[in-house]
Order: C-alpha cells, then structure tokens, then sequence
C-alpha cells in the first residue's frame, strides 16, 4: 500500500475518531460550522440548512444502492446505504480504493460520517475540496 494512500486511511480514521466524540446536539445537526456555532442555521424552506452552508458541497447518489463505508476502500465496513436520486451533503475529498477508474471517494455528512465512491456521486455545484 503506498504512503499516499495508508495517509488517505489515517487522515480518514481522524476525521471519523473526531466525529465520534462530537456531542449528539451537534450530531443531529451536522453542519460544521468554521465560526464555532452549532449549525442551527434558519432555512425557512424547511430543510436543515446544509445546502445554505459554503462549508459543505452537495451531490446525487447515482448507483441504485451505495454502500457508504468507514474508509475510502470497499473492504471496509459498511455504515449505512444511500439510494440513486439521494442528495447527499459532501465534507470533503480524498483519494482511496480505485472504483471503475475513478480514485476520488467524498466523506459525507448526513447523520452518520461515511465515505462513497465519488464514482457514484454526482456534483451538484463546486467539487469538494481536499480532506
């Protein structure tokens, strides 16, 4: 495994190790908020806010079901699924497990931290930035 891609993993397994620890007030939310505040953010269109947040980046589930893991490779643990048309918040990106030629896997948001395969997620506006 090179060293890019064992940093890729560890830098993954930080992010999820500092989720975990995140109070369940500010996991119900799940807007990081860079100003310190806790993500409650007034949508008056009734959403949660996330999609107002420039922090986070947002794309469509394009495979029927996605398998969202806790690292960027498909050997490790299944967190949740995500189903074609879900639109998912998007933290950041990161190299992993290549995925029908596509290397990029997205660190979602959406009440669980999990990574898919950007192979199967679809932009909508900016690319994320890099984890």
């Amino acid at each position: 495994m090179s060293l890019r891609s064992r940093l890729s993993i560890a830098t993954a397994a930080g992010l999820l190790a500092a989720a975990a620890a995140v109070t369940p007030a500010a996991a119900a939310h799940d807007v990081w908020d860079p100003s310190g505040g806790n993500g409650n953010h007034h949508d008056p269109s009734g959403g949660n806010g996330n999609h107002h947040d420039p922090s986070l980046f947002r794309g469509v589930v394009t495979a029927n079901t996605l398998a969202l893991r806790s690292a960027p490779n498909r050997g490790s643990q299944i967190i949740r699924h995500a189903h074609k048309g879900d639109i998912v918040s998007i933290f950041c990106k990161t190299g992993g497990e290549t995925v029908q030629g596509n290397p990029l896997w997205y660190l979602l948001t959406d009440g669980t931290w999990a990574w898919g395969a950007a192979r199967y997620i679809d932009n909508i506006g900016p690319a994320p930035r890099w984890c």
